[in-house]
């Protein structure tokens, strides 16, 4: 990589996930957007759903004199469109786009995927539909402002990056229409390799054996999977996050990736010094005031606060083995303090208990539990969860002599949950150890975000994140580096649980001294990946797209 990169004049970039916060894309594009912004001042621009009808979305704020011109060209064409600011750090241009007319024109639209790129739209259901009509309608407005962008710039260099198997159709329109649009896209985790593991089949050893298309047949995943593996082979430059997922992507796709995109991080919003101390000893209280009124016992500031979070995948995400490793823990004889787990996990929530909220408001300690002292909100459905029934079946439930208890948040930390009133950022921050012990797991936010906010973590090597944190120590990371990484496999379960648990027991034992330079350590690998550090491989992808694209031009 030297100077003589093509840099894009325009970037298109669309994902489910602009303005729209529902998984940890919107974190990888949110957190991003400041260092491209910073560098193309305005000329990134987000393309995203919307489906803002009766409340507008808390993450956009429309602006009307905004590219007014191409605002009325759209109208003009059909194209319903809000253009305004995604309000995150560095304020980038987004446009929300209404895909709903769309369906209309759907069988049409899946035939022309057929006839052109192969695309089985045949076996659709569930988000396929409502995903492409989104995807083309992405399609239709970057084709509408590229021709917009020829009346004020002579041959502008655009770059058209499509995030996941969602926005796969709207690169292949811009393939198909706006052949000079350089295409990029980006799958976060094959949507194959996904289900393969989320459906207890073994992914790892076996990898090299499995075709994906009929994985795709026997696991009823074909149109997904067909959108996903014909992007990858008709775009300009194709990516993935992680050197494991590119793997995958070699494998399930048969087409390996031009690039690996790691996903970076803006600490930014980290607070700093004084501020970061009070804001953790604030964390802190209030996660043991909680305990407290749900569990009715003190726990002094000594208490070891453990986390895991994520999207609730009970296996892929590891939150199994995490249970089962907080069981083990309670017999062990090394472990030094008491430990209170926090399963932060968004589940079908109901409501926030009533009882715990009511003692919360007194303001007062308590020496008695409530009933089902392992759940802060009730579930639509609490007999069939698989935390509560794992809880259930070790037979954990937070006795008054139990050295762990185990405290399931089943809902999004926004701030506005009910019982603990404050945002994940905010909370994060208070925990002493996070544990995530991935069993699929592409990049990996979680653990980078713990170790921004110096918080020491475990991981697995079948993360993204814990691969490049080995790569960055030359071995396998330790606590002591602030990122543990744990060997795993497809069948050791049982180990990762144990190592989990020893680990937290190690933990335990550790000198303030100990524990200060392990925060130390945490925050400095952090450090490693920030966008300023990753941003150069996105310069890398937008320059073999830009010059595959103009080698097509060439050749017409």
């Amino acid at each position: 990589m030297g100077k003589d990169l093509l840099k894009p004049d325009y970037i298109f970039e669309s994902s489910w996930e602009v303005c729209n916060k529902v998984g940890g894309i919107y974190t990888v594009l949110s957190s991003r957007a400041k260092t491209l912004q910073e560098e193309m001042k305005d000329r990134i621009i987000f393309i995203g759903p919307d489906f803002w009808k009766k409340e507008e979305s808390p993450y956009f704020k429309e602006d009307k004199l905004l590219f007014a011109e191409w605002q009325c060209l759209a109208q003009q064409q059909g194209l319903k469109v809000r253009i305004g600011r995604w309000t995150v750090p560095g304020e980038p241009i987004a446009i929300l786009v209404d895909f709903n007319p769309f369906f209309e024109q759907k069988n049409e639209i899946y035939g022309w995927l057929w006839e052109h790129y192969s695309v089985d739209s045949l076996h659709a259901y569930g988000d396929y539909d409502e995903a492409s009509m989104f995807s083309y309608a992405a399609g239709l407005v970057t084709e509408s402002f590229y021709h917009y962008l020829l009346t004020i710039t002579p041959n502008p260099k655009v770059i058209y990056h499509a995030n996941e198997w969602m926005c796969g159709l709207g690169a292949l329109y811009i393939n198909a229409n706006v052949p000079q649009i350089g295409t990029i896209f980006t799958t976060h985790a094959t949507s194959i390799g996904r289900s393969i593991a989320g459906n207890q089949k073994p992914l790892y050893d076996y990898l090299f054996a499995y075709n994906g298309d009929q994985m795709a047949e026997e696991l009823n995943m074909q149109s997904k999977h067909s959108i996903e593996k014909q992007t990858a082979w008709f775009v300009d430059c194709f990516t993935t996050v992680s050197d494991i997922t590119a793997n995958e992507c070699k494998e399930l796709l048969d087409k390996p990736v031009d690039v690996v995109l790691p996903n970076g991080f803006d600490n930014s919003f980290v607070p700093k010094g004084a501020v970061f101390n009070s804001k953790r000893k604030a964390a802190r209280k209030r996660l043991l005031q909680v305990a407290n009124a749900l569990l009715g016992e003190q726990l002094d500031d000594d208490t070891l606060i453990v986390s895991t979070s994520g999207r609730y995948e009970f296996r892929n995400k590891g939150i199994d083995v995490f249970v089962e490793a907080m069981n083990r823990l309670l017999r062990d004889r090394d472990l030094k303090k008491k430990v209170v787990a926090f399963l932060e996990v968004p589940s079908w929530v109901g409501e926030p208990r009533k009882d715990l909220q009511e003692r919360l408001s007194k303001n007062e300690t308590y020496n008695t539990p409530l009933e089902v002292p392992m759940i802060t909100h009730w579930l639509n459905n609490m007999d069939h969860d698989n935390v509560l029934g794992m809880l259930k079946y070790y037979d954990m439930h937070n006795r008054k002599y139990d050295n762990v208890k185990v405290i399931f948040l089943p809902c999004y930390l926004d701030g506005k949950d009910g019982i603990l009133n404050m945002t994940y950022y905010d909370i994060v921050l208070g925990n002493d150890l996070c544990v995530y012990p991935s069993y699929y797991e592409p990049w990996g936010y979680t653990p980078l975000e713990a170790v921004a906010f110096k918080v020491p973590c475990i991981t697995t090597d079948l993360a993204g994140f814990g691969l490049w944190a080995n790569k960055e120590f030359g071995r396998y990371g330790e606590l002591e580096d602030g990122v543990k990484v744990i060997h795993r496999t497809d069948y050791n379960y049982s180990e990762v649980a144990d190592a989990i648990k020893d680990t937290v027991a190690q933990f335990s034992a550790m000198s303030q001294q100990e524990v200060d330079a392990c925060r130390k350590k945490a925050d400095a690998l952090s450090k490693k990946a920030l966008w300023s550090q990753f941003i150069q491989y996105y310069h890398e992808a937008y320059d073999i797209a830009l010059r595959n694209a103009a080698k097509r031009m060439a050749n017409k």
